[in-house]
């Protein structure tokens, strides 16, 4: 059976701020220990990331795939349907920053929060990380992961 480590984009990857100039939204901020973190599991599982923002679609495309990953835009109410379709629960792990991604993280395989996530998803997470969004993130989860189902 395959496994699965499904992630949101922002406020995960990133640190889940949006930077607007009078052209629109330009940038996003992504930290540079999570690639790491996702090396180590690359091998291991089915590592895809969804996003439902459309207007900064572009830039978190650009990273995700500069990583080599494949990423997907699912808005916030059709996201739990879609990885309970497309995945299934019981052989996903996922991790999620907000109120939409609460009921995904609890019904997962494994659900994993930021540090700096909303309360709703922290409440129920089975691992919240040691460091915020973007800011290594994604990375502690990959070697909690890692430790916990690989070793």
């Amino acid at each position: 059976m395959t496994m699965n480590f499904i992630l949101d984009v922002d406020g995960v990857m990133t640190t889940g701020q949006f930077i607007y100039s009078k052209d629109g939204k330009e940038y996003k901020i992504f930290g540079p220990h999570d690639a790491d973190g996702l090396k180590l599991l690359r091998d291991k599982l089915n590592i895809k990331f969804i996003t439902a923002d459309k207007r900064g679609f572009l830039i978190s495309k650009r990273r995700i795939e500069d990583m080599g990953f494949e990423i997907e835009l699912v808005t916030e109410q059709d996201r739990y349907s879609y990885i309970k379709d497309n995945y299934g629960f019981e052989n996903t792990f996922y991790m999620g920053d907000g109120i939409f991604d609460m009921k995904i993280i609890r019904d997962c395989k494994f659900g994993i929060a930021p540090k700096n996530a909303r309360i709703e998803a922290r409440k129920v997470a089975d691992f919240i990380t040691p460091s915020n969004s973007g800011e290594g993130a994604v990375c502690d989860a990959c070697i909690k992961i890692n430790r916990t189902f690989f070793k």
